[in-house]
């Protein structure tokens, strides 16, 4: 007897606005650090080029990793080791923003840590 269960369509509907959003501000943010930083109101983005070409990335892999293996039922379970790595991510992003003396900056951060976090507990059930 396994302990997944499959996921009842309402809390499927809420996963997928979650998981939209996220990609969508993923998508937006990494490109956005990758084709006009300068744009972006973040002080250190002008204090470190490579980690914001960087951090880019990462936010560009994340905004589709969140949807794209679910939305196209191959491998879905990357959407799962994906919202870890926002969660790592945004560990990480706060972790730098205290250092920064930016703590007051991390709601963001905590928020986005909470909805990958229930993605990653929603869509470990059995689709």
């Amino acid at each position: 007897m396994t302990t997944e269960q499959k996921t009842s369509k309402p809390l499927n509907i809420i996963l997928w606005v979650a998981q939209d959003l996220l990609a969508l501000t993923f998508i937006w943010v990494g490109f956005m650090k990758i084709a006009n930083p300068g744009d972006l109101p973040f002080p250190w983005i002008k204090e470190n080029p490579s980690l914001v070409l960087t951090t880019g990335i990462f936010d560009l892999l994340g905004g589709l990793g969140i949807v794209l293996p679910t939305l196209l039922r191959i491998q879905p379970k990357l959407t799962v080791l994906t919202a870890y790595g926002i969660i790592a991510l945004m560990v990480v992003a706060s972790i730098f923003h205290i250092s920064r003396g930016e703590g007051k900056n991390i709601g963001v951060n905590i928020f986005i840590f909470l909805v990958a976090a229930f993605i990653a507990w929603g869509r470990r059930k059995k689709q």
